[in-house]
């Protein structure tokens, strides 16, 4: 019996939400001091004025939030990710174009006639792929652009919506959660620690996040398999709402049936789809660290060449010269597929406009995390957390600081971000209590990339379920199984990690 369409709130209206309470809690906790050894060690270059004010003997505290910081939060939301906003933008006008000349439905179909039976395999490796892809480079919205692509996919393939979001969010996201080299996250953290003058072991690092990414790689992929099987078994184990269904069938659904020439044209797109991903990939993996040991020098003498297109060589590409790279590929498959000048427009806009709901919830979440900052309200829980954790054992003090980091990722769902604000501070923490800093290293990548498995604040799980027409609240009840699994599989690998390393 098909599930009765049920009244939920879009994911724009719970930001919305959290955004209203993140304003209440300041209410609350206005006034309430920041101890001064957390601002002091904050980076000058993005702290500088409260650096400055604590050593003219000042003491920051938590501000509460105005109407003007609610109100401005979306638009300041929109101005802190624009550079994201735009990539997406670009994306979306880009898989319009590609859409426009058939070459995806034509693709698609030869994929399903090749893969029929096999599906399961195809599942598997390409989580296994996206998971690679979030351990070595953090690889979270750049997975945005591959929902068109994999979700008409598993719809073609007689699955749903939903293992597609399986396939694209929990494959990189089990990769991103054991990150290994991931600039944005361990990168970043051991950097963070260093900062305050505690070496970083990067082989710990790479050990402990081997074992959490293979391990939560074997979960979830697991789980989306038994999911698609049911599927495949029977239509009516799908999850999804009748709302949902019918989204899926207007938006991704195509008849795989009858035949559609693939032509040398749709190769050739198809071939300049794929290359224009690779280069995507190639431009993000930060080679001065994992190559060069850091040596900028180094790195700029064998990458220097690859600036011509951008300005940025290989290696420090970001939003915007991805942003220019899909807008330029567009551009050669209009010419490869011989579109004219205005159904290349129209179809950009189109495409465009498919994923401008996406820029708007990434907006909004961003928008949360700058009344955070600008409140000072997450300095006040990172140092409440802190003290939470003093003088309790290593099978205690694990568990209790991925639950914490847990929280903290919630409230400020940027890794890089994160690491910079809270490991000078935990990881001082650790050492101080003769434990092995470099496993919070780890404890902080587990717990926030198990978060950015589901929280509403993350623009990737919520412009990922955007762009593959699924409900948050089904999600949610979804993959909370997976999720609890998760959790309990990382917390025991890092509490024995903390008490015999």
């Amino acid at each position: 019996m098909e599930k009765k369409k049920k009244k939920s709130l879009s994911a724009f209206s719970i930001l919305m939400i959290v955004l209203a309470v993140v304003c209440l809690i300041t209410l609350v906790t206005n006034g309430q001091p920041i101890d001064k050894d957390i601002i002091k060690t904050l980076d000058p270059g993005k702290y500088g004025e409260l650096i400055d004010k604590v050593k003219a003997g000042e003491t920051v505290t938590v501000q509460s939030a105005s109407l003007s910081d609610f109100v401005m939060a979306i638009p300041n939301g929109f101005m802190d990710a624009a550079d994201l906003i735009i990539f997406i933008l670009c994306i979306g006008g880009f898989i319009g174009i590609v859409m426009s000349t058939g070459a995806m439905e034509a693709g698609i179909r030869s994929l399903v006639r090749k893969n029929k039976g096999k599906e399961g395999r195809l599942i598997a490796v390409l989580m296994f792929l996206f998971s690679v892809g979030g351990s070595t480079y953090g690889m979270a919205e750049e997975t945005i652009g591959f929902y068109p692509l994999i979700t008409a996919a598993m719809v073609a393939a007689g699955l749903d919506t939903m293992v597609a979001v399986g396939t694209v969010l929990l494959g990189a996201g089990a990769g991103v959660l054991g990150s290994t080299i991931n600039p944005f996250a361990t990168s970043a953290a051991m950097g963070a620690l260093e900062s305050v003058g505690i070496k970083s072991n990067a082989t710990t690092v790479m050990i402990i996040g081997v074992i959490l990414w293979l391990s939560t790689d074997i979960i979830v992929i697991k789980f989306v398999l038994n999911y698609a099987k049911k599927l495949l078994e029977n239509k009516e184990n799908s999850v999804l709402s009748s709302n949902e269904k019918h989204e899926m069938q207007e938006y991704f659904a195509k008849d795989t049936e009858g035949e559609l020439e693939f032509t040398g044209t749709h190769k050739a797109v198809l071939t300049v789809f794929a290359i224009t991903f690779v280069i995507m990939i190639a431009s993000l993996i930060s080679y001065a660290d994992i190559n060069f040991h850091g040596d900028e020098e180094a790195y700029l003498k064998v990458f220097g060449w690859s600036d011509f297109l951008t300005g940025s060589p290989l290696g420090q590409w970001y939003f915007k010269d991805l942003a220019a790279l899909f807008t330029l590929s567009s551009i050669v498959i209009a010419i490869v597929a011989r579109i004219g000048e205005k159904e290349y427009v129209d179809g950009f806009i189109a495409g465009a406009a498919d994923l401008l709901s996406v820029g708007l919830i990434i907006a909004v979440a961003r928008g949360i995390t700058v009344v955070m900052s600008a409140t000072h309200l997450d300095f006040f829980i990172l140092q409440n957390s802190a003290k939470l954790l003093r003088g309790v054992s290593p099978f205690v003090f694990a568990p209790l600081a991925y639950l914490i980091y847990m929280v903290l990722s919630f409230l400020v769902p940027s890794t890089s971000g994160l690491a910079a604000l809270s490991i000078p501070i935990m990881g001082s923490l650790a050492h101080q209590l003769g434990y092995d800093p470099n496993i919070m290293i780890m404890i902080f990548c587990g717990a926030c990339g198990l978060v950015n498995f589901v929280t509403p604040t993350s623009g990737v799980v919520m412009g990922g379920l955007a762009a593959a027409r699924v409900e948050y609240s089904t999600y949610l009840k979804w993959v909370k199984k997976p999720f609890f699994i998760v959790m309990i599989a990382n917390i025991i690998i890092l509490s024995i990690a903390m008490a015999v390393m």
